[in-house]
């Protein structure tokens, strides 16, 4: 049984809640059923750091507000890497390590929203995209401007010795992607 809670006012009172464009619309939206929301998680590692706890506590706060709670492994984006943060690429990863990490966080994640919590995997639609498509579909709707005003890329461009890669570059495309995916399939 959940203890059913209201979404926003609890997120605000832990001040997970910092920005809002429209709160009464959003809380409409939340009255109008029950919803799905998605937290991604990279998998980097074998195990989730602290930091992973936040987004973890967010979708359990959706869960018992009534809502469902999608937990979105990186399992095509985990390929890339997240530029967000670093100051250098990061070292890409082997498919087995990023599909073994996955195998290594799920346990966690059924520990703390419970093993009925949907899991989905961001490899399983990324993978099967050609470039093309990619370029195509996709990247026709992002403009560079845009993208180059986004301070994860906007740092790293600043600094002449490591740059950022077409590969990182592009990875905020891949996340986009994920969102539409996520609509139209869930």
């Amino acid at each position: 049984m959940t203890d059913q809670i209201d979404l926003i006012d609890e997120l605000k009172w832990r001040g997970l809640l910092y920005q809002c464009t429209d709160e009464a619309a959003l809380r409409d939206h939340l009255a109008g059923g029950r919803r799905r929301i998605y937290a991604g998680f990279d998998p980097t590692a074998s195990s989730l750091t602290i930091g992973n706890l936040v987004p973890m506590m967010v979708l359990r706060h959706v869960q018992r507000a009534g809502h469902e709670p999608i937990v979105l492994m990186g399992g095509g984006t985990g390929l890339i890497g997240d530029p967000s943060g670093k100051s250098a690429e990061r070292q890409l990863m082997t498919r087995e390590t990023v599909e073994s990490n996955i195998v290594g966080q799920r346990p966690i994640f059924d520990a703390i929203l419970g093993d009925s919590v949907t899991v989905v995997n961001n490899a399983d639609w990324l993978s099967g995209l050609s470039y093309l498509d990619a370029l195509r579909g996709i990247g026709k709707h992002f403009s560079v401007n845009m993208m180059m005003q986004k301070e994860s890329v906007k740092s790293r461009l600043e600094d002449r010795d490591h740059g950022i890669s077409y590969t990182e570059f592009s990875y905020m495309i891949l996340q986009a992607f994920d969102f539409a995916y996520l609509n139209r399939a869930m």
